[in-house]
């Protein structure tokens, strides 16, 4: 069997254990090896595509990896959802206590309960929504 199907096949392997895994590394590993596949089909003799392995695995281990890996764990920039309101404003449509009430926020109406249990919000105040809890806004009046 020629040397360069032999480093395809390990290519080929390795993308597949990446895929199981997630890490990133046995990737980085099977570019190496499709790198030297290129190589050997160029007739090099077999102890240099041990050393292109090298190089290549080591390179893209040690410069690739950690930019893909700080690419892929990047804090989600935006918050999506109910996520987002959290925060915002929003005006007290019907008396909000620590039992119930109604407020309108961003042009919707969400039920809504005071944060501070014991307040007693009146209707026409504005509010901030501090927590999300299911379909019910926990808000706090603003100073």
């Amino acid at each position: 069997m020629d040397p360069w199907l032999i480093w395809l096949i390990v290519a080929a392997v390795l993308a597949v254990a990446e895929i199981l895994t997630l890490t990133a590394a046995l990737g980085m590993l099977g570019v190496a090896a499709l790198v030297t596949a290129g190589f050997a089909g160029v007739g090099l003799p077999l102890p240099l595509q041990f050393v292109v392995f090298t190089i290549a695995s080591t390179a893209g281990l040690l410069f690739l990896r950690p930019l893909a890996l700080r690419h892929i764990l990047k804090p989600q920039a935006e918050r999506f959802g109910v996520d987002a309101l959290i925060g915002s404003s929003a005006h007290v449509v019907s008396e909000v206590t620590g039992a119930g009430g109604r407020v309108r926020i961003g042009g919707e109406e969400w039920t809504a309960r005071a944060y501070d249990e014991t307040l007693v919000i009146p209707a026409g105040t504005t509010v901030d929504v501090i927590e999300i809890s299911g379909a019910t806004a926990l808000v706090y009046p603003r100073e």
